[in-house]
């Protein structure tokens, strides 16, 4: 292979310049940077080692831990002179925002940089490459970076994921001989599952920048939003054969996205360009890595001014130290981490010499949102029944520092976005009002807009994610000025009061389920009414969980009130099991849970998404047992050791063996209960389930549908495309499943896969006509979705079989679904 010049840079020279006690990375790890994977610990070591080395530049800061106890931290880098008055570099951006209400400086203010590292641990990289850019930043011998530092600040977070990562690194260097070993097929080319790329929870921390629902994001965006940088990088890698990406970014780009962000882009990938032609390196723009679904290290820092990036290097997990590509080119850990290494400091390079100008623009695109430009509508009112339901989005709302009150009048006007009219609004009795001149504007129109123009199909993610969709809760898009007042108030929760019978506790949210859950953990006996009753001129709905004093501890009192503490459900005494209407506390019609076993199939066949999303719930949210089993085991695992079991979404080899199906059928048959989620459910259609796939009738009988061009393969594709869109299931919620539900659903279709509705079972979900509401789906596919089947129970035996065509709870942020998930671990079949 050629040797690789590095042109501008000299920290990898051994040089006698810089101090004494400050270190390159090969002197302070005692091996040359990508010789071999450096555990995230020494990672931390060595950036811990600059700043006392050079404490005038350089201030580490820890921000967190992972799940597993690892470190997460930052390092602020910059001239001694601005690392003497760091904190008022800080709360002067902060004022550029507006977040800051002090008079901002605009003039001599010093941009900022964030440089994010490893978010997919298996994507290895970038971390060592981090370590080379700190030093390069630090290097007494390099005297343009000290310039570049003048007017810039630099924040290094080194690895995102450190757990992902070292869940990598640790695999990988226990199967590598004293020789790697470049053949792309042998063992340490071919990581184990889940892979490296995901944190504890086998969530993508790269799709979860506005969800907020993984403790690494959490912390970081944190101190993301105390800063609040000018430019946002974010490094990964992609497959072996592919050359360097960087921006700009291709289309669809976000009409939120300014002029001058998409002109920026341009600057610094030709910036980026003029260096690896200079050495040969391959490298593609405006493909593949569009700037749309908000929740990437890219677009999330866009929507909040900064120029966000990804950058992509040729390597990720089939990368080892060093592995063949197809042109027979050796690609080697060292020249991923120079690449990296290359455009982290071309960035810097880039931001220096137009600092003036990032900090101008940069406090022009708050300006205008302060002033609500470029948006149509002046507010978005979120109103509910359900103060729970609120609270998830108020939550999430100040998570991303989104400013909301209260609606000074009641009377307004507004696009409903269930109707899709516009109309006079009608508040419930809770609400939210969030006008859109404010310093987060742009972001929140991104989130909770009714529908996002897509200028171009073809799209990396998901289309759709407005807010109130994925937390079920009406909305109105206002045009007109709306008067607009602090929340001064917390409502408080009711306290639980004494009774001598019992306690009826509202289920109409996924607060409902966590209470639930942590009732049964505690052995508390739960009942739940299947029809609507009323107690004192009170109505009940469904779901309604009734606790009884008789055969429950004597401290049920305190017990209710410890769960009333994190909860706006209301927990009512009742002094007699006789009701005023309905069935009474007695009757058949009131059924006792029993505290389910529930097992999660996850291991090799299995989406470690899919799975991970589930175990996170239970073991984060619910805090109820689950326990996790390998799906090569299922052919022995004593399967009524368990209640529940559940199928998340993977390939199972189990599925498609008739003895390991009759064995699934037997627990069934048994009482058991089987919840099969996406393809889990596809491949039992193709056996013999009850449940059937829906096929599409129509085709092109035209002689010319087969005529297309080449370059238009990919396109092609898009009439036939789901990558992510909203649809409204008609719902029967008066089976178990729906309880707590209103009678529509709102699902994010994936895919044009639907079933045909059981005729011996139970067709609690379903696809009628005029369901779409929003995010692109292609014709073909919207002519499939309708009159078909998405949520179904079958009965087998003694048991059942929930059936979830969609994923309820997808990427955790989709929490419209999260309390059906527990209605049917929960409440179907007891």
């Amino acid at each position: 292979m050629k040797k690789l010049v590095l042109f501008l840079f000299v920290s990898f020279v051994a040089t006698s310049l810089f101090s004494q006690t400050l270190q390159s990375p090969e002197q302070f790890l005692g091996y040359k940077i990508g010789s071999r994977y450096t555990p995230h610990y020494k990672i931390v070591n060595y950036f811990k080692a600059v700043a006392q080395a050079v404490p005038d530049m350089v201030k580490i800061e820890k921000y967190g831990e992972t799940n597993e106890g690892r470190e997460l931290m930052l390092a602020y880098v910059t001239s001694a002179s601005n690392g003497k008055q760091l904190e008022q570099i800080r709360q002067n951006n902060l004022a550029l925002t507006g977040i800051n209400k002090a008079n901002a400086v605009v003039d001599g203010t010093p941009s900022i940089v964030w440089l994010s590292y490893n978010v997919h641990g298996n994507e290895t990289s970038s971390s060592e490459a981090a370590m080379l850019t700190i030093f390069a930043l630090v290097d007494p011998s390099n005297t343009q970076t000290k310039e570049w530092l003048k007017n810039t600040v630099v924040i290094i977070d080194p690895c995102i994921n450190p757990d992902g990562r070292d869940r990598y690194v640790n695999w990988f260097n226990s199967v590598r001989g004293t020789t790697a070993n470049p053949y792309p097929r042998s063992r340490e080319h071919s990581e184990p599952w889940p892979g490296g790329r995901t944190n504890h929870y086998n969530f993508d921390l790269n799709r979860d920048w506005a969800w907020q629902s993984q403790i690494e994001t959490r912390q970081r965006l944190v101190k993301y939003r105390q800063w609040m940088p000018q430019i946002h990088v974010d490094f990964h890698e992609q497959g072996i054969n592919e050359p360097y990406y960087f921006a700009p970014a291709a289309e669809p780009f976000h009409e939120v996205i300014t002029p001058w962000q998409r002109s920026f882009q341009n600057s610094i990938g030709r910036n980026h360009a003029k260096y690896f032609d200079r050495n040969g390196w391959l490298y593609f723009t405006k493909e593949r890595f569009d700037l749309f679904y908000p929740s990437y290290g890219d677009t999330y820092p866009t929507y909040n001014g900064a120029i966000g990036m990804t950058f992509e290097q040729g390597g990720g997990p089939r990368g080892g130290l060093t592995v063949l590509t197809e042109n027979n080119d050796t690609l080697t850990l060292t020249d991923r981490a120079l690449h990296h290494y290359t455009t982290g400091l071309s960035t810097v390079e880039v931001a220096s010499a137009n600092a003036s100008k990032l900090v101008g623009e940069f406090k022009k695109f708050f300006d205008d949102s302060r002033q609500g430009k470029g948006n149509p509508n002046k507010a978005y009112i979120i109103t509910t029944d359900n103060r729970d339901k609120l609270n998830a989005v108020e939550d999430l709302l100040s998570k991303n520092g989104i400013e909301y009150g209260l609606m000074s009048s009641s009377v307004f006007k507004g696009m409903n976005y269930r109707t899709g009219k516009e109309e006079a609004g009608k508040l419930k009795k809770y609400h939210l009002a969030i006008s859109t001149s404010q310093p987060q504007s742009v972001l929140a129109r991104v989130l909770l807009e009714p529908s996002s123009n897509l200028t171009d199909s073809n799209t990396y993610d998901i289309t759709a994610w407005s807010l109130p969709f994925a937390h079920d809760v009406d909305a109105y898009a206002v045009k007109d000025p709306v008067s607009i007042k602090n929340v001064d108030s917390i409502i408080a929760r009711s306290p639980v009061p004494a009774s001598s019978y019992g306690y009826l506790v509202t289920y109409q949210s996924f607060q409902g389920a966590k209470i639930l859950a942590q009732l049964l953990n505690q052995g508390v006996k739960v009942r739940f009414a299947e029809k609507p009753f009323t107690y004192k001129e009170k109505a009940y709905d469904r779901g309604t969980l009734i606790i009884l004093k008789n055969g429950n501890a004597a401290n049920l009192q305190a017990i209710l009130s410890k769960q009333a503490e994190t909860s706006f459900a209301t927990i009512d005494a009742i002094e007699t099991g006789f009701m005023d209407k309905g069935p009474d506390i007695g009757s058949g019609d009131v059924r006792l849970i029993k505290a389910p076993k529930v097992a999660l199939v996850t291991g090799e066949q299995i989406s470690a998404l899919g799975a991970g999303e589930i175990w996170h719930m239970f073991d984060q949210s619910l805090q109820y047992p689950l326990t996790l089993i390998n799906a090569t085991e299922l052919s022995s695992i004593q399967l009524s050791d368990f209640n529940v079991v559940i199928l998340p979404n993977g390939n199972y080899k189990g599925l498609n063996d008739r003895a390991t199906a009759d064995k699934l059928k037997d627990f069934v048959r048994g009482g058991g209960k089987l919840i099969a989620i996406q393809n889990a459910m596809e491949q039992m259609a193709a056996g013999d389930w009850e449940i059937k796939i829906k096929e599409n009738k129509t085709e092109d009988k035209s002689d010319y549908g087969s005529l297309k061009k080449y370059e238009n393969r990919e396109r092609d594709q898009l009439p036939e495309s789901i990558p992510g869109a909203i649809y409204k299931v008609q719902l029967d919620n008066t089976h178990p499943l729906a309880f707590g539900y209103p009678d529509t659903y709102f699902t994010l279709k994936q895919d044009a896969t639907v079933f045909e509705f059981l005729k011996q079972g139970w067709n609690v979900g379903v696809l009628k006509k005029d369901n779409y509401v929003t995010g692109f789906a292609g014709m073909q596919v919207k002519s499939k979705l309708k009159d078909a089947l998405v949520i179904g129970v079958q009965e087998l035996g003694s048991g059942e079989v929930v059936y979830f065509a969609d994923d309820p709870i997808f990427r955790s942020f989709w929490e419209n679904g999260k309390l059906m998930l527990c209605n049917a671990v929960f409440l179907v079949g007891q």
